[in-house]
């Protein structure tokens, strides 16, 4: 156990996971913080016409809104490490119910998204370094830097026109029933899981490109084509296992992409996800709602982003050591 612990990758590892941790703790004084900075009275833009001198001042003791900002920000970070999130000012339902369904449609989306979206941009990736510089190699370039340059929403509302509108082979709007069988879904899902599927294959398929392209450089991929090997055997066999390093680093991190910027896609197609949750509690000043929504998604980004790291480090064993 000690010899373990004195791992280098292991002493990295744990390296890495406390500056994750580290980073979700910052990250969720800043989400606490700025909520408090908002501007306009919280218990004013909540309670409306009701909002009597006596009806604010018995609403901020209920919240404990007026106890000190660091008092009441431990206090909700314990009971969140927890489990207690608070209780939606709107409804005063507890948060973690409203969170729960719809973290799952949320990961339903993205796992489809991922499923879709990995694959293909592999395959594509591969067959533009194989076949570089070729009709096919430039089209493909085209398009991925199309799927990059537009933003979410535009392109959203592309797959609804083209797809829903004009062909009605999609559902326009997902309407997502929690007791709906999987391939119905499914075929709710497909026009927000293909969209995000464009923006996220994009950057994969150009880095699986530039790390084969660039193996295809070294001299051990040259003299295995100077013996006769085919290209694809060349591909297959000894430059795409030393390529998966990079690509693994980038496929993790285009996934913390993937599991955070769903917020607009959700918006679009009216998804109900934790992103469009996320939506209807800042517009209705749902202020432990959105806190709630906003460390999800942190912990997320930060959790995958650690992976990403560690992937790199693994994969590449000379990062674990300094230069001198």
């Amino acid at each position: 156990m000690k010899d373990l612990m004195r791992s280098p990758v292991v002493k990295m590892m744990v390296a890495r996971l406390l500056i994750g941790l580290g980073t979700i703790a910052v990250i969720s004084f800043v989400i606490y913080g700025v909520i408090e900075l908002l501007p306009g009275d919280i218990a004013r833009e909540v309670l409306k016409s009701q909002a009597t001198d006596e009806s604010v001042r018995a609403f901020n003791e209920r919240l404990g809104l007026d106890r000190p900002f660091l008092e009441r920000y431990f206090e909700w970070l314990g009971n969140a490490l927890h489990g207690d999130l608070g209780r939606s000012l709107i409804s005063d339902v507890p948060v973690s119910e409203l969170l729960a369904q719809r973290v799952k449609n949320s990961a339903f989306l993205a796992v489809l998204a991922a499923v879709l979206a990995v694959p293909l941009a592999l395959l594509l990736g591969i067959l533009s370094a194989t076949f570089r510089n070729s009709v096919f190699d430039r089209a493909t370039g085209i398009t991925t830097l199309a799927c990059v340059s537009l933003p979410e929403f535009a392109l959203g509302y592309l797959m609804i026109l083209f797809l829903a509108v004009k062909t009605g082979l999609f559902p326009s709007l997902s309407v997502i029933d929690p007791g709906a069988p999987l391939l119905e879904r499914i075929w709710q899902t497909v026009l927000p899981a293909l969209t995000l599927t464009l923006i996220v294959q994009a950057h994969m398929s150009r880095m699986t490109r530039s790390s084969l392209v660039a193996l295809f450089q070294r001299p051990y991929i040259e003299m295995a084509e100077l013996k006769g090997l085919r290209r694809r055997k060349v591909v297959w066999r000894h430059a795409l296992p030393n390529a998966m390093g990079p690509i693994a680093v980038v496929i993790t991190l285009n996934m913390a992409y993937l599991l955070t910027g769903i917020v607009v896609i959700e918006a679009v197609f009216a998804y109900p996800g934790l992103g469009q949750l996320m939506v209807d509690a800042v517009a209705r000043r749902d202020i432990p709602l959105v806190q709630a929504a906003s460390l999800i998604f942190a912990t997320f980004y930060v959790s995958l982003n650690t992976l990403a790291d560690v992937i790199g480090i693994v994969t590449n064993p000379r990062l674990l050591y300094a230069r001198k």
